[in-house]
């Protein structure tokens, strides 16, 4: 029986997952453990080794390959880890050392791109637009972060992720979108996750109000319509997302646009925030892609690393 092995690697958690088939109604098992990163490298590949042997004594099936969704970016040219959260990957050969550990040839992806993936091949694309050529996929949350998939042309029309050159397909997230805004840990100022993300806006409301408040509570009081720093917020969000990503309409022009991450729950940016995009494309504001809500929760960056 051909299978797929995907393990979402995590900060806190890493999942395993087997599936006999690309669809996310064919999981064999699947299995949690804690990443328990704070013991360094070495035991993070550890963590991941065990695990993968443990969904193999309780399947009785071995991988022929096995795919890993990561925190951060495996560099082709430098072949190491870079702009991970978890810092003890940053500069690591981690794809070579696991692919040594498991005798096995192995797939590295960013958690974004294999999010992606995901959605565009067994989530909510293939319901709306399955003959799609181009799918950007979203992370909205606690940062902000995009993965690019493309349809193969020819007899194998399988969906694959574009990582690029340098690993740095899809990264929407660090490109300038306020001019001499907050500062951001990549060195720049006002990047898109210093704008939009959860935090971001957080740090906003708090800022002009001097009350901390949680993005739901921000939410909440935006649609009672009692808080003008809510409604000032929510409208920030809401334009800032336009400008951001009237950036990728115009470079991609992709087909369906999945919006992920805990702000992809916000309806208001399926709506508004399209809207504040039209006056940003070079397409006389008209927006034919889709912006569409994510169908596999959770399970996406695991069944995107099965996927790889």
């Amino acid at each position: 029986m051909q299978t797929y092995w995907g393990i979402d690697l995590g900060g806190t958690k890493t999942e395993g997952v087997v599936l006999s088939s690309p669809s996310p109604d064919a999981v064999v098992i699947r299995k949690r453990i804690d990443t328990e990163a704070h013991k360094g490298y070495d035991h993070i590949l550890k963590q991941m080794v065990d695990l993968i042997e443990s969904l193999q004594a309780e399947t009785g099936l071995k991988p022929e390959r096995v795919g890993f969704s990561t925190p951060g970016t495996f560099d082709p040219a430098r072949q190491a880890m870079k702009n991970c959260n978890t810092t003890v990957l940053n500069g690591k050969p981690m794809k070579q050392d696991l692919a040594r550990l498991l005798k096995l040839p192995v797939e590295v992806a960013n958690d974004a791109n294999c999010f992606a993936l995901a959605e565009a091949t067994m989530g909510v694309v293939p319901d709306v637009v399955p003959n799609f050529q181009t799918v950007f996929g979203v992370i909205m949350g606690t940062g902000v972060g995009g993965g690019i998939v493309i349809r193969a042309k020819g007899r194998d029309k399988r969906p694959f992720v574009l990582n690029g050159l340098q690993g740095l397909g899809g990264e929407w997230g660090h490109n300038i979108l306020e001019e001499n805004g907050h500062p951001c840990y990549c060195g720049k100022r006002g990047c898109v996750e210093q704008v939009i993300s959860g935090p971001a806006l957080q740090r906003y409301y708090q800022q002009v109000s001097g009350q901390e408040l949680a993005m739901q509570e921000i939410i909440d009081r935006y649609q009672q319509g009692n808080d003008l720093i809510a409604s000032q917020t929510i409208n920030r969000m809401l334009e800032f997302f336009g400008r951001g990503i009237s950036v990728i309409l115009n470079i991609l022009d992709p087909d369906a646009i999945v919006l992920g991450g805990g702000l992809g729950n916000i309806d208001l940016l399926y709506t508004e925030g399209v809207e504040r995009a039209r006056k940003y494309i070079f397409n006389s504001r008209e927006i034919h892609t889709r912006f569409l809500k994510p169908k596999l929760g959770d399970s996406a960056g695991v069944f995107g690393a099965a996927l790889l």
